[in-house]
């Protein structure tokens, strides 16, 4: 859904909650369930929904293009040879397009270093275990 799909399904939305007929401006009649506090409610609700849509694109547009996406072999045998020629890793997160975290997620998983060498911690700590604390 586009940031201008949700802009104006909230704005349809609002217009309903104030017994707005959203397309002609005009007061609805009082006696259309609209008016029912139930139904505005539900209405409200369904405007909470749409905000926290249009929050949760908003911040995932912000985060770097490939996250969440799969490391191909090509990709990890990148990571590793310019990790080992001393490339830094917010600078190996910059070129591969993912968080600083995910690459020493994988670093971590490829044996290039180690839990505590780590600057951030684990998202989901494994074996389920009690996270650790971020190294300062």
């Amino acid at each position: 859904m586009t940031k201008h799909n949700l802009r104006r399904a909230k704005q349809i939305l609002r217009r309903l909650v104030e017994g707005i007929d959203p397309e002609t401006g005009e007061e609805l009649p009082k006696d259309t369930v609209l008016h029912r506090a139930e139904v505005i409610r539900a209405l409200l609700t369904s405007v909470e929904a749409v905000e926290e849509v249009a929050q949760r694109a908003s911040r995932r547009s912000q985060l770097p293009p490939s996250v969440g996406q799969r490391w191909s072999e090509d990709e990890e045998r990148r990571l590793a040879e310019a990790f080992q020629a001393g490339q830094a890793v917010e600078i190996l997160a910059s070129n591969h397009g993912r968080t600083v975290n995910a690459i020493e997620a994988r670093l971590e998983s490829l044996g290039l270093i180690t839990a505590s060498q780590r600057t951030t911690h684990p998202r989901f700590p494994p074996n389920g275990g009690p996270e650790r604390e971020a190294v300062s």
